[in-house]
């Protein structure tokens, strides 16, 4: 796998190749209808104002980036239009979306995604297995993680290319490896 530093995406498409920059630049620089599958892992928008303690009172090491950081909702939805109008030029008349998301953003995206005219297939949990604890116990604790299958309305429902049992549970518990 090579990986390729850019500040202005790719001159052409790069097969087996991870592009590491703007994902708005880089998706903007590939060809049109070029990608079969993305998986986008977008700024959740956390909104941390100031720091996060556990009840021993050592700090936790929160997402606080910059590239997390988004001056209001606003500023937010406008990047996830912005990435998801990219995406959705890139992306093959047959290629999906997978986007993943908490409860801070995942909403967002998915009103942004129908109203862009994509269709969303289904919701997918991602059952974490060590979740942040709820340290001030006046919440549940969030303990998953949601995935939004997308795919083109005018394309044949890419279900029916797979074969899924009855029982196929949308449900996945992760698991830590290493």
């Amino acid at each position: 796998m090579t990986t390729i530093k850019t500040k202005t995406g790719a001159a052409a498409l790069p097969l087996n190749t991870i592009l590491e920059g703007d994902c708005i630049e880089a998706m903007n620089a590939l060809p049109a209808d070029s990608i079969d599958l993305i998986f986008a892992d977008p700024p959740y928008n956390l909104q941390l104002k100031g720091d996060l303690h556990r009840p021993d009172n050592s700090k936790v090491d929160a997402v606080d980036d910059h590239w997390d950081q988004f001056d209001s909702f606003k500023v937010y939805d406008k990047f996830t239009r912005a990435w998801l109008k990219a995406a959705k030029r890139v992306l093959k008349p047959n290629g999906a979306l997978w986007v993943i998301g908490s409860y801070h953003n995942v909403f967002r995206m998915g009103a942004e995604l129908q109203n862009q005219g994509y269709w969303i297939l289904n919701d997918v949990i991602w059952r974490k297995s060590n979740p942040m604890p709820n340290f001030r116990g006046k919440r549940f604790t969030n303990a998953h993680e949601t995935l939004i299958w997308r795919q083109n309305p005018k394309v044949q429902n890419i279900l029916s290319t797979m074969r899924l049992s009855r029982s196929s549970t949308k449900v996945f518990r992760c698991v830590r490896i290493g």
